[in-house]
C-alpha cells in the first residue's frame, strides 16, 4: 500500500452531513490510496521523461512528525526527487510533503493543513536538563532531517473546478490566520488539481500557490532546493 489519508494526529473532527459522516473509514481509503498511488506514479513518470532521478523509495508514505504535545503532521508522502540527470551525482535535491484531498476533508479540515505545518516549522523540542546556548542554540526538529523544510504540494480530487477553487479558497484561509510570516517566505505551499500534473505533467507550471491561487508555478520552482 502506498498511503493512506494522512491527518494531524489532534484530530479535528468533521461537522454534520460531511462526506466522511455519511461513508464508512473503509471506504474512504479504498477511494483514497488509488489517488495517492495515482500522485506517486505522475511524479516517478515525469523523472523519467525528463531523464532525472527518481526512486520508487524516494515516496515515503505517512512520514511520522511530531509538533509537541503529543500531536503530529503525517502527509500521505515524503517525496524526495533529485534534479539533474539520472545518470549523474550533481543536482540538487528537492523534498515535498504530498498532501492528497480526494474531496473527504472538510473545509475545517483543510484549513487546519497550513497550522499544523507551521507548527512543524517552529517546534523546537524540548531536552531535559539542557538549556540553549549562544555557541548551541536549540534547533527546530525538521533540521534533524533536512537542511530546508520541505515544500508542501496539495493534490485535489473528486470535485469539479468550482470545489477545487473552493478547497484552495479554504488553504488559503488557513494560510491567512499564520503568524509569523517566515514560514510562507520560506515555505512553499501549493495546491492543483490532480488532472492538471497527470495531464501536464507534475512539473508543469499548474500548481497554484496557496496565498496567491490567481500565480500559477512549478512545484519545482522558487529555489528552494538544496544540495544533494
Amino acid at each position: 500500500m502506498i498511503g493512506a489519508q494522512g491527518e494531524e494526529r489532534s484530530g479535528s473532527g468533521q461537522g454534520k452531513g460531511s462526506v466522511v459522516d455519511s461513508v464508512g473509514p473503509c471506504r474512504l481509503k479504498a477511494g483514497h490510496t488509488p489517488t495517492v498511488t495515482e500522485t506517486a506514479l505522475a511524479f516517478l513518470k515525469d523523472a523519467r521523461r525528463h531523464g532525472e532521478l527518481r526512486r520508487p523509495l524516494d515516496w515515503i508514505p505517512e512520514a511520522h512528525h511530531p509538533t509537541g504535545s503529543g500531536e503530529a503532521v503525517t502527509p500521505d508522502a515524503l517525496l524526495y526527487y533529485r534534479r539533474g540527470p539520472a545518470d549523474s551525482d550533481n543536482g540538487s535535491m528537492l523534498r515535498a510533503f504530498v498532501e492528497v484531498d480526494s474531496a473527504t476533508m472538510g473545509p475545517e479540515r483543510l484549513t487546519a493543513k497550513p497550522t499544523a505545518y507551521e507548527r512543524l516549522f517552529r517546534h523546537v523540542p524540548a531536552v531535559p536538563e539542557r538549556r540553549p546556548t549562544l555557541q548551541e542554540p536549540a534547533l527546530e526538529e525538521w533540521r534533524r532531517r533536512y537542511p530546508l523544510f520541505p515544500r508542501i504540494l496539495f493534490t485535489l480530487d473528486g470535485t469539479g473546478p468550482a470545489g477545487v477553487d473552493n478547497r484552495i479558497s479554504a488553504l488559503r484561509a488557513g494560510t491567512g490566520l499564520l503568524a509569523p510570516p517566515r514560514f510562507l517566505h520560506d515555505v512553499p505551499v501549493l495546491a492543483a488539481p490532480l488532472a492538471d500534473p497527470l495531464h501536464h505533467g507534475p512539473s508543469a507550471p499548474v500548481r497554484r500557490a496557496v496565498h496567491d491561487p490567481d500565480q500559477q508555478v512549478p512545484w519545482t520552482g522558487s529555489g528552494h532546493c538544496s544540495p544533494g
